[in-house]
Parts: structure tokens; C-alpha cells; sequence
């Protein structure tokens, strides 16, 4: 576990952005005098026009409070460095990864637990994050408000076209691959360049496979490794990639996206977040999505998703009741549905679902609570999963990819105990 003080000495050498300074401010008035102004730090970018929307209209109800949206890049960096200083933001989002968890574990968040705004949330997503690392046993240190998934995207036309039905086990997987590739199509659209994109698939892989909450505990207690327990994942891992076209190495997950709505291939290992982007190509068929199955057994298949934004706020905050406010408002189910509809996400709540079609094959997964957490956000940063992994799939080197992998998570555990 890592301490506040260690966490916090870690960010010592990160310096403000001189946007962040201008903009974070404390808490203003308007020339009434009474006027509370919150600090939200929100760190999706693609998102400061949802939530310009979503601010209006808390505002409109709330006019004695006033939200400012700070969006900044690098917001893990900014982060960590508004905690040095000691300025927690009044609202937060964050990503639920692994800069979340450690942050909750230094006990900087507040404790939803025993609040209401926490009472509607799915208790498989919630446990998602909680996984991710809390202040203490039992505590809910941020909401989800948004959740995403890994899986496959694949053009429901092509599939149509040579009588392929999408696969439920690893076996009917791997002969729709070579069903396609008998007829000339490509099976997986692959997007190496960009490293990060071997994510999607391995934390599917690992997530069924290995499971985050078991495989970490024994990692952290040097009960198992990495090269005893992540063999199977790598080797299936490489074999998924061996149905990709040629260029893989060279193409990037923009030519991924344009390639894939283009027809070029009759799947793309990505997450659901990839879709809006595909759609901007304007494909001439029709969308859909389906678990990655990892095994032959179709009832042990685990959709893996995280979530995708966490709401929060500090442990002892500035103004409590008005962020609590802000935060009450932000868990709306219209206000969650919303969001989750124009950044095509999935919403955290009980009985919700999305309203995409093209979202339709991964429903079942979390109407039934049958979902698993990414592997790769209880991997610390500095590990540097994408590009280690993405070279052993240049190089095939499994042996030398799991050592690579024992050796990064041991020196960042030595660093941090």
C-alpha cells in the first residue's frame, strides 16, 4: 500500500501548468458577496462540451453556486501536483485506473459509503472501483458515472456475407478468424503503432484469465509472478495478432478506425470508445459488438470494463454541502443517461442501459453483473505495459516479456514500500 506522504513526495518535481494556475483559483463571489464558486477538475477532454451542459443546468437550479470546468492536459500530472500543494479541486473527475486507486489508498477522497447519491449505483460497477483501491475496507472513495468496455467491433454486413455467427467460445473465434481469411478478408484490423492499442485485447485476455482481484493480491505478496500465471495470456494474445494484416506494425489507431469503417477488416480488437470515431467515416454497415471469448466455456465469459469516469471530491472539502450538491446532480439517472448517450458510454446505475445499438451484444454483460475489472489499471504507469507488450508482438519473445514485466512491477514495488 502507498502511503499519502510517498505518494505526494512522488509528485514534488511536477509543475503547475500556467492554465491550471490562471484557472483553479479557490472560491470566489459574485458582487452579492454570497455567491459560492466550485473548482471542478475534469479531465476528459473530449467531454468539456457534455459537461458544459450539464454545469448550465445545475447552475440554473443552483444560483447561488457557480461551476468552473477546469480541463487541462496531462491531468494525472496535474493532479498529483495540486496535492502537493495541497489544493484539492471542490468536484473531481478522474479516470478509474491505477493514479485513482493510489490516490484513494493516500486517503485524499471523500467516503461515499454511507451517502445517498451512492445508493443507486450498480454494485458490480461500484465494486469495479473500489477494486482499484480505497482509504480503508468497505469505504466507496469515488462514483462511477460513466463505464466503458473492451471487446470486439465487427461489421454485422461482412459477417452476414460469408454465414459467420458471432463467436461465444475461443474455438468458434478462431474459425470465424480463418473462415475470413480463407475468403481474402482480413479477421482483426490491427493498429500497432500506436502501442497502446495491444491494451484493449490483453486486458481481455488477462481479465478472464488471471483475475485482477486474485492475480494482484498474490503478485503484491510474491505468490506468483508474471512469467508463472501470464503464459496462456500471451500466447493467446499473439495468436489473436497473427490474423491482423501485414502493416500492422506501421498503422496507427487513427488508420485503425478509418480502415475498419472503410471494410477493411471484419473485426477491431477496441473499446467501445472507438466507435464515435468509426462512425465520423461514415460506414456504409451496420455496427456491432460482441464479448471477446477466451475460453470454450461461454458462460465463464467476463466482459471487461472499467470506469471510465469516477466522481469525487476531497476527504475535507471547502465547501461540503455545495459539492455534495453538484455531485448529487451529476448522478441524476437523466443527467447519467445523457451523458452516457452523447459519449457513447455505458451508465453506472441499476436497471440503466445504453442506448446505442451498436452497444446491444454487450448489454446482457451488465445487465447480469457479469463483468470484470481491466488488468491493466492495477499495473502502475511506469511498468510501461503498452510497449513492452506491443514489442513482444513484434519479436514473439514470450519468455523475455513476462521477465520484462516481473522486473518493471518489482523495481516500482521497491520504489514505493
Amino acid at each position: 500500500m502507498i502511503g499519502r506522504r510517498t505518494f505526494l513526495a512522488a509528485g514534488l518535481s511536477a509543475g503547475l501548468s500556467s492554465t491550471l494556475v490562471s484557472a483553479c483559483g479557490n472560491t470566489s463571489a459574485d458582487g452579492s458577496g454570497n455567491r459560492v464558486t466550485l473548482d471542478f477538475f475534469q479531465f476528459k477532454t473530449e467531454a468539456v462540451g457534455t459537461f458544459a451542459k450539464i454545469i448550465k443546468g445545475f447552475e440554473a437550479e443552483h444560483p447561488g453556486i457557480r461551476v468552473v470546468q477546469n480541463n487541462v492536459p496531462s491531468p494525472a500530472t496535474a493532479m498529483r501536483a495540486r496535492l502537493v500543494r495541497n489544493d484539492v479541486p471542490d468536484v473531481i473527475t478522474l479516470n478509474g485506473d491505477s493514479v485513482f486507486g493510489e490516490i484513494a489508498r493516500a486517503g485524499v477522497f471523500h467516503d461515499f459509503s454511507g451517502d445517498e447519491v451512492a445508493a443507486g449505483i450498480s454494485p458490480a460497477v461500484q465494486k469495479v472501483l473500489d477494486g482499484l483501491g480505497t482509504r480503508a475496507p468497505r469505504e466507496a472513495n469515488g462514483l462511477p458515472f460513466a463505464s466503458n468496455a473492451d471487446g470486439v467491433i465487427y461489421n454485422k454486413d461482412l459477417f452476414a456475407e460469408h454465414g459467420v455467427a458471432v463467436p461465444t467460445t475461443w474455438s468458434e473465434l478462431l474459425a470465424a478468424a480463418e473462415t475470413f481469411h480463407t475468403a481474402g478478408v482480413t479477421p482483426f484490423y490491427g493498429a500497432l503503432k500506436d502501442a497502446w492499442t495491444c491494451l484493449p485485447p490483453l486486458n481481455t485476455l488477462a481479465s478472464n484469465l488471471q483475475p485482477p482481484d486474485t492475480f494482484f493480491q498474490a503478485r503484491l505478496a510474491d505468490r506468483t509472478t508474471f512469467a508463472e500465471a501470464y503464459a496462456p495470456v500471451a500466447d493467446k494474445l499473439a495468436q489473436l495478432y497473427r490474423y491482423t494484416q501485414q502493416d500492422t506494425p506501421s498503422r496507427d489507431y487513427n488508420a485503425g478506425n478509418q480502415a475498419f469503417a472503410e471494410g477493411r477488416a471484419a473485426m477491431y480488437l477496441q473499446g467501445v470508445w472507438a466507435i464515435p470515431a468509426i462512425k465520423t467515416f461514415k460506414p456504409a454497415f451496420e455496427i456491432g459488438t460482441f464479448a471477446l471469448p477466451v475460453t470454450d466455456d461461454a458462460s465463464a465469459t467476463r466482459l471487461v470494463s472499467g470506469v471510465d469516469v469516477a466522481v469525487t471530491m476531497g476527504r475535507k472539502p471547502r465547501h461540503p454541502a455545495e459539492s455534495m450538491a453538484f455531485i448529487s446532480y451529476l448522478m441524476r439517472p437523466e443527467v447519467v443517461r445523457a451523458y452516457a448517450a452523447e459519449q457513447l458510454a455505458f451508465p453506472t446505475l441499476k436497471g440503466s442501459s445504453p442506448e446505442d445499438p451498436a452497444l446491444a451484444g454487450l448489454r446482457p454483460y451488465f445487465d447480469s453483473g457479469r463483468i470484470v475489472a481491466f488488468s491493466d489499471h492495477r499495473i502502475p504507469l511506469s511498468v510501461q505495459l503498452d510497449s513492452v507488450t506491443q514489442k513482444f508482438l513484434f519479436d514473439g519473445r514470450r519468455d523475455s516479456y513476462l521477465r520484462a514485466l516481473d522486473s518493471e512491477w518489482d523495481k516500482y514495488q521497491a520504489r514505493h514500500n
